[in-house]
């Protein structure tokens, strides 16, 4: 036991050997314990056990302690595992090692070879490098020995160099005339202005000694016959772009005033502009039929002379003035601004000058596109208009990138927004007068003889007004697919907010269909508006223009809008017209277009009844034995009306009677049925306080009241009319007996058939009894006629 405690301690040394090696090395690198710092616990107890000297692991480690601890508090099985699990620890330990070595042996081999190759390396370098400070050393000598050589001769060598330039300076001097003369007459200006350039300064140094004032005389007298060879070819129409950029750069270096050249260049580029521009007027003059093209001896000629469409209008102007005026800005900005100038005043007046000319010419141009546009709006296809207005509109966004100080791209947007805006207004315009040829069409379809056997007017009102719907619809659809146009992905301004917004917005959906509908509304009403007491509007028309207007409320408004904010993908709806503002206006017209039907209606058949009672001699008539014509025509109209509104509205909702009704169902042949009491005369009684009475407990009639849109409601309106000018009519007659009796048969006539037409009976019950009470009244011998006979009478009618 003793023999391995002791072979523990000697291991135990060896190890402790070890731990202070890697601790040494450790603190060396500044390596602690092999780990990055961590939280503050973590810290603390790390240092703790670092510190603890039973720590195999720490840094103060003591083998004696921590066996003398071990000794102390384990017994001797204790001890044994303890030893057992230490020898286990030391050969994995030291197969670790082992495997280390292993891994790494090729390594070290690798490492030894490199560092015996580095040595011989630098051994070939040691020996380089000697060589190369021998060879330096060698020069050394030969260079001190060659300055103590020439020592004594530098001073005159460099006097000698310097006196050979000067001459070299004086023969340039005295032969510069002769080559200024030979570059002017070779046209080698570039070449003049270089040599005088280069002498310049040393003319004017030394023009006061006689040697250089001859010189110097003819030298200026040559460069004044430049300055005006280059002024020449300067103002010269046919000088290229290039020509005058190279004369306004020699005229600088000359002296020559930069304003003056600026002016000169800028006018000498308005001739070409004004050319290209004069060109651009001539073809709308064209185009516009206000000038004829000149006759051509050749028909290709002729062609060629003709007008040109607003694409080639527009390729026209951005290849012949915009493509001119961008290089004229270009050469002025190389030219004039961006040479090195220390002037800055000068550079603004250039700026300055450039700007004002090219706005000047830049409005020339874009009133000549306006008018060019404005021609467009009377063409059916927007296609080519569409692409032309996007090359405008995307030549102009390059040409602000080459000028910066403008802004063209507003005046092209408003040049291309208002040429939208023409587009619609011209379909709303097409849009109008297609509606107004419908109108005429069913005025002619209404106006058309029927012919027999064919289908009658009553049934071909619903078609007619069929047919109109179907047909603005397909046309406002037509016009709002060609819109499209506009805003077609691959064109340029139509991706701008600028433009997108209004155009979908306010040009299409308020300028175009919010507008179209305020028109038709407008129009139907204007056929409400009738001086007088007569109209030129079929009444077939005015209701199938009524029925159009409910139509449009109901469906036709929703579906245009709808189908325009698709399309056209609207956003913005605070600031359009709202959909409940249309509808109200749609019905609020179809009212008024069918009130005025109604009253129409009733004053022709008003008309005939007035006719009727003014022309008789309602005193001195006979015996009624038939029921009056004019009373059969009435019916007659009145059920031919009925079928007619039949076409267009429903039936409506009748007012139901009680079980003991006066109703008369029964037709010509039918005599058994029941019948109201006939009119009874008390002459006991007053007449005036019987009628008074019964007024009293009548329901008050509205003559003119809104009629619904519903069948029932327009032919009670128009009955209502009709026997309230029947029953004003005869309050203004006397009758005898015989024209009160007359005034019987025709009541009752009237009473068979115009009860089924009304929503109530009893009106009509009410204003018969008043007409018959009216004619009592007005009777000179009131004698009723019997019931029996009135049916007689009006059965044989």
């Amino acid at each position: 036991m003793a023999d391995n405690l002791a072979a523990r301690q000697t291991d135990d040394s060896d190890k402790g050997d070890g731990r202070r090696r890697r601790r040494d090395l450790k603190l060396y690198y500044g390596i602690e314990n092999g780990e990055a710092p961590v939280e503050n616990e973590q810290v603390s107890q790390t240092s703790a056990q670092s510190t603890d000297p039973c720590n195999l692991d720490g840094g103060s480690f003591q083998p004696q302690t921590y066996l003398s601890k071990l000794i102390q508090e384990r017994s001797l099985t204790e001890l044994m595992d303890e030893e057992q699990k230490m020898v286990r620890d030391i050969k994995g330990l030291d197969s670790d090692m082992q495997t280390l070595v292993y891994e790494n042996y090729n390594k070290f081999i690798s490492a030894t070879d490199t560092i015996r190759k580095m040595k011989n390396d630098f051994r070939k370098m040691e020996d380089e490098m000697d060589h190369l400070a021998s060879n330096m050393s060698a020069i050394t000598d030969f260079s001190a020995s060659i300055s103590n050589t020439l020592q004594d001769r530098r001073q005159q060598i460099t006097k000698l160099a310097g006196v050979h330039s000067l001459l070299k300076k004086l023969q340039f001097l005295f032969e510069l005339p002769a080559r200024l003369n030979k570059c002017i007459d070779m046209e080698a200006y570039v070449q003049a202005v270089r040599y005088y350039t280069k002498a310049q300064r040393v003319l004017h140094q030394y023009e006061h000694m006689p040697s250089f004032q001859g010189i110097h005389t003819d030298c200026e007298a040559i460069i004044k016959q430049l300055r005006a060879k280059l002024m020449e070819r300067f103002r010269q129409k046919e000088s290229t772009a290039k020509q005058l950029t190279e004369c306004v750069d020699l005229l600088l270096q000359l002296g020559e005033p930069a304003e003056s050249l600026c002016d000169e260049y800028l006018s000498h580029a308005k001739h070409k502009l004004d050319e290209d521009l004069e060109g651009l007027e001539k073809q709308i003059k064209l185009y516009s039929g206000e000038v004829k093209p000149a006759q051509e001896e050749r028909p290709a000629q002729a062609f060629m002379s003709a007008g040109m469409d607003v694409l080639e209008f527009v390729d026209s102007g951005c290849n012949g003035f915009l493509s001119n005026i961008c290089l004229v800005i270009a050469s002025y900005n190389d030219m004039f601004l961006n040479r090195m100038q220390t002037d800055e005043a000068l550079d603004t007046i250039a700026l300055r000058k450039l700007v004002l000319f090219v706005n000047e010419l830049m409005e020339r141009y874009f009133s000549f596109v306006r008018q060019r546009v404005q021609l467009e709006k009377e063409t059916g296809d927007n296609t080519i208009l569409v692409r032309a207005l996007d090359r405008f509109h995307r030549r102009l966004q390059a040409m602000n990138k080459l000028l910066p100080d403008t802004d063209f791209s507003r005046a092209g947007t408003e040049i291309v927004s208002r040429g939208a805006k023409d587009r619609v207004a011209h379909y709303l315009q097409s849009l109008k007068q297609h509606f107004a040829d419908c109108l005429t069409d069913i005025r002619q379809n209404l106006a058309a003889p029927r012919l027999v056997g064919k289908q009658d007017s009553n049934a071909r009102l619903a078609d007619l007004l069929s047919n109109m719907q179907s047909s603005v619809v397909e046309q406002i659809k037509s016009v709002l697919g060609n819109l499209q146009a506009f805003i077609a992905p691959d064109i340029t301004f139509a991706m701008k907010p600028y433009f997108r917004g209004p155009f979908c917005s306010q040009d299409v959906r308020e300028g175009l269909v919010v507008a179209f509908v305020r028109h038709v509304c407008t129009m139907c009403n204007d056929f409400c508006e009738v001086p007088g007491d007569k109209t030129t509007s079929p009444p077939a028309l005015l209701m199938i223009l009524s029925r159009f207007c409910i139509d449009l409320e109901n469906a036709t408004i929703s579906y245009l809008l709808s189908v325009a904010e698709e399309q056209f993908m609207v956003e913005d709806k605070g600031t359009v017209t709202p959909t409940a503002e249309l509808w109200a206006m749609a019905k609020d017209t179809g009212q008024r277009l069918l009130n005025h039907y109604v009253r129409v209606q009733g004053l022709t058949i008003s008309q005939m009844l007035r006719k009727s009672v003014e022309t008789r001699d309602w005193l001195n008539t006979i015996e009624p034995r038939n029921v009056r014509a004019v009373m059969k025509r009435v019916v007659e109209d009145i059920t031919a009306i009925d079928m007619q509104v039949g076409q267009l509205y429903e039936e409506g909702v009748r007012k139901e009677r009680s079980s003991d009704s006066s109703r008369r169902t029964h037709a010509l042949s039918s005599s058994q049925a029941n019948r109201r009491p006939q009119w009874n005369y008390a002459p006991s009684v007053d007449n005036s306080l019987m009628s008074n009475i019964q007024k009293l407990f009548s329901e008050k009639i509205e003559i003119f009241s809104a009629v619904e849109f519903s069948k029932v409601s327009v032919l009670t309106g128009i009955v209502k009319i009709s026997l309230k000018t029947f029953l004003e009519c005869v309050r203004l007659r006397t009758f005898g007996r015989y024209g009160l009796q007359q005034i019987q048969v025709d009541t009752h006539y009237l009473q068979l058939y115009l009860w089924r037409f009304v929503s109530d009976e009893n009106l009509v019950q009410v204003l018969l009894d008043e007409i018959v009470c009216s004619a009592v009244h007005r009777c000179v011998d009131p004698v009723m006629m019997e019931p029996s006979v009135i049916d007689l009478i009006c059965e044989r009618g």
